[in-house]
């Protein structure tokens, strides 16, 4: 049975529609999280969905279905329409999504107050684990000369936030792909690479600009455990290349030094990069969509956060790690915080330790496969988006 709620409008009854605009600000990050959302709506809860941006080059790197040239397309169901900031001439959905707290164009907005009809006006904030949300969290703001009021929806870890991006049997599936060996060997034949041996360190290298990366390679190189480092093509590829001392070309480029092999992948579609944090033994991310796969992946992980000006960024980070680091041991959670800290600094500060870190191995995986099935078992992002917008179009 679908949630998305019916409504009668002269004497016509529909399915609620559904309107998500995304402004591209980080590359793929935006872009990524609307794109998961669009689909499970559909998908999960039968919704007409709309899906509205203004960088179609950006989502075709996460979604090669996507024609950049085309100003309307359907893919997976959903209806992707390039956003044009001169102005909108669209029938307003019922429901309407400012991911992100983008601006959609005033036309749009006046045709919303004009048509007569109750419209669910959200702005899908962006995700924090601090404890100030939950007491914002769903409440409204009237527009200041329009009878429309829009109302703030906070994704988050606690009950009574918004919930995380997590479709149905997501959890299922990463278990029995980390469970069979012949599952994780077949992706990594797909993309080229021999299967994991025994000793070798398979780790996921995603991140915005970042000098600490040629100390990490170091650390890595030093070791006594070979290393096998994914690079997505163009993440973090001049100071790679500066550190091997060779030339940079792209997706297919590895370069090797001592016990240290970095392979440049092509960038990976949504389901395909999934899979790369499944069968990685370690995955550093970034932003918020590969930030909550990677803890859907239930593997240790280390998240560069999106940096704001003036710091503004840091009290997310130390906010996130409190509630992640709570249930591990003193010196496991300090060893991680730490290190995800010193990864989050704007300068190398020399004190990137990944040896301390990687001697908690056994720990920090058994309490990313506990976090992942806790955060699991409460209701996620779209169904509490869905059931919060419904009760709106009553």
């Amino acid at each position: 049975m679908h949630s998305g709620r019916e409504i009668s409008i002269s004497d016509t009854t529909y399915r609620a529609t559904w309107d998500i605009f995304c402004t591209v600000v980080d590359n793929f990050g935006d872009i990524g999280v609307c794109w998961r959302l669009a689909r499970q709506l559909g998908e999960e809860h039968g919704l007409k969905v709309r899906l509205w941006t203004d960088d179609l080059s950006s989502f075709f790197r996460i979604c090669p279905q996507v024609n950049p040239l085309l100003l309307t397309q359907t893919i997976c169901g959903v209806e992707i329409r390039q956003w044009i900031k001169t102005g909108l001439n669209a029938v307003p959905a019922d429901v309407v999504i400012e991911a992100f707290a983008c601006n959609i164009p005033e036309n749009y907005v006046a045709a919303m107050a004009k048509n007569g009809r109750k419209h669910a006006w959200v702005n899908l904030e962006y995700l924090t684990a601090e404890s100030w949300i939950d007491s914002h969290h769903g409440l409204p703001s009237p527009h200041p000369g329009l009878p429309l009021v829009k109302h703030f929806f906070f994704p988050g870890f606690s009950e009574i936030s918004g919930g995380l991006l997590a479709e149905k049997g997501l959890v299922s599936r990463r278990r029995q792909f980390q469970s069979e060996p012949g599952l994780s060997g077949a992706f990594w034949r797909g993309l080229g690479i021999p299967a994991q041996n025994g000793k070798e360190i398979r780790v996921s290298l995603f991140c915005y600009a970042n000098n600490s990366v040629p100390a990490l390679l170091s650390s890595w190189a030093g070791g006594s455990i070979p290393v096998q480092c994914f690079v997505p093509e163009g993440v973090a590829a001049t100071q790679i290349a500066e550190f091997f001392g060779q030339p940079y070309s792209g997706a297919g480029n590895y370069f090797s030094k001592n016990n240290l092999l970095v392979r440049v992948l092509p960038f990976l579609e949504q389901d395909a990069y999934d899979r790369l944090l499944w069968a990685c033994d370690f995955n550093f991310v970034r932003g918020e969509d590969s930030f909550v796969r990677a803890q859907w992946a239930a593997r240790p992980m280390a998240w560069q956060i999106y940096p704001q000006r003036e710091e503004a960024h840091q009290p997310k980070l130390a906010a996130f790690l409190n509630r992640y680091c709570a249930d591990l041991p003193r010196a496991t959670a300090m060893a991680l915080k730490a290190f995800t800290d010193s990864w989050n600094q704007p300068e190398e500060m020399g004190n990137l330790d990944w040896n301390t870190l990687w001697g908690y191995r056994s720990t920090l995986e058994r309490h990313a496969q506990q976090w992942a099935n806790t955060m699991i078992k409460k209701d996620d992002l779209a169904t509490k988006l869905v059931k919060f917008c419904n009760n709106k179009l009553q």
